[in-house]
């Protein structure tokens, strides 16, 4: 319990604020509506009108939260703040792409339950209309402001209005109807077969969020929900004057006509503070963007991963941090995030991309991947650079133990980590940690040969500083042919490993978990050891149960992974 609330005890309290707030508006809301002020809309509505008030208040709340996950210069600022005060809360930060996932969700269940119950709530408007009887009170409600249309209670106002037309020729109506295929679109785009196999048509969708909010802030415009002004309920007593509706506003009786009016838009006062704060993100993003990038160094790595050596006026970085990439020669819209390789002591910041879907190979192309040449300078295509961001690799050099898993080229960030090691540590002997394990998963051989020369590199300087304990590497080969595991098993006494040419051997298969936490729990009894994970959702969750049921020698294992 204790490791599993040092991991998720601050993310599962603020799920349940979140909750409990959801939870507040929707019953206060839904009683709201059942005060005398709405006694003649609930004649003809009934109970579907708190079920549409009560989730358009919380639609209103989470529409509020949905942009500020994705404020990635706020969440930076906010990251570089607390982090020195609270790694707990700076980790929260890392989890902003869970957070609105999880709003989203809300999101969509409020807009469900509130066009069920609209569907419902017009359908008995119609209903009070075509039933033409002077004695029955729905109908009598329906007639009031016939004449002037100024005072009146139900929106259809002739019983030969068709329900649809209405629907599209109200401003409630008509941007409710371009806000719900807006979110649909957004939300069936964004699931994971989309975003990794079209990410175009996730990326283009997803804009629809402008459209979203427009018609969000318009929808109320129309006052399309009515109730009895506050003069008329002191005049007019719904609970005793409902009984005498066949002579309201006669001179013998003291029920006048009853007066009604629509709520004043409330949305826009809930959402204009994170739409300015997203304006003010944008801006900052596009005068990033406009900044001059110049590339250095192109290399074309076997694994076909190109290594792009950028330089930019002012650039400032730390460990495990990214960068969103856009190349306008490939796409004037498109902007990728990539972890940036390069350690903070370096005079330039590179990045490595693996080739796999159109706008990489396209990069690749334009880069000269494909042509045996040289290249000249001016011939290369113009990069624009947003950024860089925090992410949880940050913290790497905070904690004294640290375990570092990269899965495929997930290893990036711990590149720009293990240089930043070989400068701390091996030059300048200043750096709090104190031991490091790196795990590195790949499926196939020709993955780690853009990295050996790195961790060669890092094997050879420590060795010469009698610091060969310091790191710890451990290389998996997930998946490989028979016949070449048996030609490699042939030369596994050599000294050198004949796939990565460290003096550490490749491993084969996957890691055994919890043989490896339980050895390292072992080792550093009482400490608290950092675990950072680059890779699969799957490896994630299997880490996360690691370091919650792991406490040997009073060891305690802080989870953290990548997020993109």
């Amino acid at each position: 319990m204790g490791n599993y609330a040092a991991n998720e005890g601050l993310s599962i309290f603020v799920i349940l604020v979140w909750l409990g707030i959801n939870v507040f508006l929707f019953v206060h809301f839904y009683m709201a509506f059942l005060v005398d002020r709405y006694y003649y809309t609930r004649v003809i509505l009934g109970q579907a009108l708190s079920w549409a008030r009560a989730p358009a208040a919380c639609l209103n709340f989470n529409c509020m939260l949905i942009l500020l996950p994705v404020c990635r210069n706020l969440l930076s600022f906010l990251r570089g703040s607390i982090q020195c005060c609270s790694r707990t809360a700076a980790r929260q930060l890392d989890r902003n792409l869970t957070f609105h996932k999880l709003v989203a969700y809300m999101i969509a269940l409020h807009t469900a339950i509130h066009i069920i119950a609209h569907l419902f709530n017009f359908e008995r408007f119609m209903d009070s209309q075509l039933m033409i009887n002077s004695s029955y009170l729905p109908y009598v409600l329906s007639q009031i402001g016939n004449n002037d249309n100024r005072s009146y209670l139900n929106p259809i106002r002739s019983n030969e209005t068709n329900p649809t037309i209405v629907m599209f020729t109200t401003i409630a109506g008509l941007t409710g109807v371009v806000i719900t295929l807006a979110l649909i679109l957004i939300i069936t785009s964004s699931m994971e077969v989309i975003r990794r196999s079209y990410f175009e048509v996730f990326w283009f969708t997803h804009h629809l969020f402008i459209v979203f909010f427009i018609g969000l802030v318009l929808h109320g415009v129309g006052r399309i929900v009515r109730g009895q002004t506050l003069e008329s309920v002191i005049v007019h007593n719904p609970n005793e004057c409902h009984s005498q509706f066949e002579t309201w506003g006669q001179n013998d009786t003291n029920c006048p006509v009853p007066v009604f009016a629509g709520n004043p838009p409330m949305t826009w006062k809930w959402v204009v503070g994170p739409m300015f704060l997203y304006v003010c993100e944008r801006l900052v993003r596009f005068y990033r963007s406009q900044q001059k990038v110049v590339i250095t160094k192109v290399v074309m790595h076997p694994s076909k991963t190109l290594e792009l050596q950028m330089k930019k006026k002012g650039f400032k970085m730390e460990v495990g941090q990214y960068v969103f990439i856009q190349c306008p020669s490939i796409s004037q819209l498109e902007w990728h995030p990539f972890t940036l390789t390069s350690a903070p002591e370096e005079d330039h910041f590179s990045v490595h991309i693996r080739i796999v879907g159109d706008w990489t190979q396209a990069l690749y192309t334009a880069c000269g991947g494909d042509k045996t040449v040289v290249l000249d300078a001016w011939t290369l295509p113009k990069m624009a650079i947003d950024g860089p961001f925090g992410t949880a690799s940050e913290d790497v050099f905070r904690y004294e133990v640290v375990m570092l898993v990269g899965a495929g080229i997930g290893v990036t960030p711990f590149a720009s980590v293990l240089k930043s090691v070989w400068y701390k540590h091996v030059k300048e002997n200043n750096v709090f940690t104190k031991k490091i394990y790196f795990y590195w998963l790949c499926p196939e051989t020709q993955a780690f040969e853009w990295f050996a020369d790195l961790l060669q590199s890092l094997e050879r300087q420590m060795t010469e500083k009698n610091m060969s304990d310091f790191l710890s590497y451990n290389i998996y080969l997930t998946r490989w042919k028979d016949a070449e595991a048996a030609h490699l098993r042939v030369q596994y006494e050599a000294e050198d490993d004949p796939i990565t040419g460290l003096k550490q051997k490749t491993r084969y298969g996957k890691p055994n978990w919890d043989n490896e936490f339980s050895a390292i729990a072992t080792q550093h009894p009482g400490s608290k050891v950092g675990v950072f994970l680059c890779g699969p959702t799957a490896l994630a969750k299997a880490l996360g149960k690691q370091c919650i049921s792991h406490k040997e020698s009073g060891t305690e294992f802080i989870f953290n992974k990548e997020n993109f």
